[in-house]
């Protein structure tokens, strides 16, 4: 087999598949690792796919950080009906976290409380959004402010958290990756979401289609930490089965 035909099946495969490992390759051409790995560079140098861990990817898996007014203009629909699933699972006289990001932002506009709320938010844009309910307590971590983000991260974010526990933590994230976990374009807020999940009962990431296969700079945990992931339709449905595979609940929401 050429070259030219190797690239040919190599590119018929990630059409089909979405994504290639080098094994798999290996395995379909009859050639060696340090073949398929060469003939993947070729590629990727010539604009045609995406070279990840272990093989390759139709699509770009690394995120850019963007400011949150980019973002909220970005699969908005989707976002708003993820966001109203989600204020629907907070229960009457709930103390909860939620994180920083667009999504966890048009959730906390979808909260009617019911009783008193308690909610502890890293996000100005969050705090902003259930200032104007009478019966919410809010309670606004400090710290190293981002202002892509709109919201604190940092030492000062984090130590303030061990004084508490919440029932539930609402995540935003940049990208999911089955195999490689959860992950957002900033190290700090990475870690600051990891000492989230550290003081809540409950993980609920809320996260658009477009997340999945993406990865961020900074990774939060392995997928498997997590308890309900809140997508829309568009989520792969090889994603959706490996999720659920792990125990995680998966809700598909506007089909």
């Amino acid at each position: 087999m050429t070259n030219i035909e190797r690239h040919q099946h190599i590119l018929e495969q990630i059409e089909g598949h979405g994504k290639v490992h080098v094994l798999d390759l290996c395995k379909l051409l009859n050639v060696s690792s340090v073949t398929i790995r060469k003939d993947l560079k070729t590629l990727e140098e010539k604009g045609l796919l995406y070279r990840t861990h272990g093989g390759a990817t139709a699509i770009n898996p690394y995120t850019m950080d963007r400011t949150v007014f980019e973002k909220e203009k970005l699969f908005a629909e989707e976002k708003s009906l993820i966001a109203r699933t989600a204020a629907s699972m907070v229960d009457e006289n709930d103390s909860i976290i939620i994180a920083s990001g667009t999504t966890v932002q048009a959730m906390a506009r979808e909260i009617v409380p019911i009783g008193a709320l308690t909610v502890v938010t890293a996000a100005l844009n969050v705090s902003l959004q259930l200032i104007k309910h009478q019966n919410v307590e809010i309670l606004q971590l400090g710290g190293l402010l981002r202002k892509s983000s709109t919201s604190v991260a940092g030492l000062y974010a984090e130590s303030i958290l061990s004084d508490f526990y919440c029932s539930k933590l609402f995540m935003g994230v940049d990208g999911i990756d089955v195999e490689y976990g959860l992950t957002t374009t900033n190290a700090q807020e990475a870690h600051l979401n990891r000492k989230m999940m550290n003081v809540a009962q409950k993980t609920i990431v809320l996260a658009d289609s477009s997340k999945f296969g993406k990865r961020g700079f900074g990774r939060i945990c392995p997928a498997e930490e997590v308890d309900v992931v809140i997508t829309d339709p568009g989520i792969p449905e090889k994603s959706a089965m490996e999720l659920e595979k792990m125990g995680i609940q998966v809700i598909i929401v506007g089909k």
